[in-house]
């Protein structure tokens, strides 16, 4: 009966993952190392009807991935993702909210023998509350202390942990004596799987202003390569155009039998400047209203200077 039963809950996730896979093009690969179950409740409740979260042995998820691989291909890409205690979101919805919803419930933990520690850890200065009989300790592991009031002080910031690095038994030891839990747990993304396409989640973030300017350059390299090695692209065939029409001008203006409008006329400014000079007065002519209308102006205000003087020559007896 238990194997009978095992293979049937076996059919029945092989059955609701194919069906997920099949519903949804879009897979947030995640990671639960050190997530409960009630933090998992949490997650899935802030996710409902916006993803599907679905966790599995990685050997079952293998061999459902790999019967899948005949009709899609694009499974396989998927298929290598999976390793690590790993799980599925699967969703419809906007990525950056999908993704920040995933990282938002987080589960604050004390620091355990032998774990790696994700963050730098730093035991701040000021008075630990314990009693001066435990200096020693602390001396062990080479934190500087002095006696405050009965009781043992630290006197600077002490960093005992690095990212990256395990946990030693003397730092969790000292961090659960002084109540730190330096951790955060909750669900990592490892990468995001859309349509065939695997990238990592830091694309999300990436602005349109970024994307327009990336293309922009793209652009530009596709036109400057285009020209330097003569092939004509849809980027570099404006300047292809321009460039001939320039070349086509140059020419043109050292032949004496070869006319048409535009070189004409190039060639009556070539043969005669002051004809090119003669549109200035026309710029000169329309600043000339705005100077003679200020010149009455002008005029005036001395006129009016005058005109007070003498109200000021008044005998206020007269």
């Amino acid at each position: 009966m238990a194997g009978g039963e095992g293979n049937s809950k076996k059919e029945i996730y092989f059955t609701k993952l194919n069906e997920l896979l099949q519903e949804y093009s879009t897979i947030f690969i995640v990671n639960v190392d050190n997530v409960g179950s009630n933090q998992m409740h949490q997650i899935r409740k802030a996710l409902r009807g916006k993803a599907v979260v679905l966790m599995g042995k990685n050997t079952m998820v293998r061999r459902a991935l790999r019967n899948g691989l005949t009709e899609n291909p694009q499974y396989e890409k998927l298929l290598s993702l999976v390793k690590g205690n790993i799980g599925f979101v699967f969703t419809k919805g906007d990525l950056k909210e999908i993704r920040d919803a995933i990282l938002a419930n987080r589960v604050q933990a004390p620091a355990k023998a032998g774990a790696i520690a994700p963050v730098n850890v730093v035991v701040p200065a000021g008075n630990t509350g314990m009693e001066p009989g435990k200096t020693s300790f602390f001396q062990a592991i080479g934190i500087a202390t002095k006696i405050a009031r009965g009781t043992i002080e630290i006197i600077n910031d002490v960093e005992i942990i690095q990212a990256g690095n395990k946990v030693g038994a003397s730092e969790a030891q000292l961090l659960n004596m002084l109540n730190i839990s330096p951790f955060t747990y909750g669900m990592t993304i490892t990468a995001i799987y859309d349509n065939g396409t695997v990238f990592d989640t830091a694309i999300l973030d990436i602005t349109d202003e970024a994307l327009l300017k990336h293309v922009a350059t793209g652009i530009a390299n596709i036109t400057a390569i285009s020209l330097a090695i003569g092939y004509p692209t849809v980027a570099s065939v404006p300047h292809i155009l321009i460039n001939g029409y320039k070349n086509l001008l140059s020419v043109a203006v050292t032949l004496e039998n070869y006319s048409f409008d535009a070189i004409d006329r190039i060639k009556e400014i070539l043969a005669d400047p002051s004809k090119f000079a003669a549109a200035a007065p026309v710029a000169a002519a329309s600043d000339a209203p705005a100077a003679s209308s200020s010149a009455p102006a002008a005029a005036a205000a001395p006129a009016e200077e005058e005109e007070s003087d003498e109200d000021m020559g008044f005998d206020l007896f007269d």
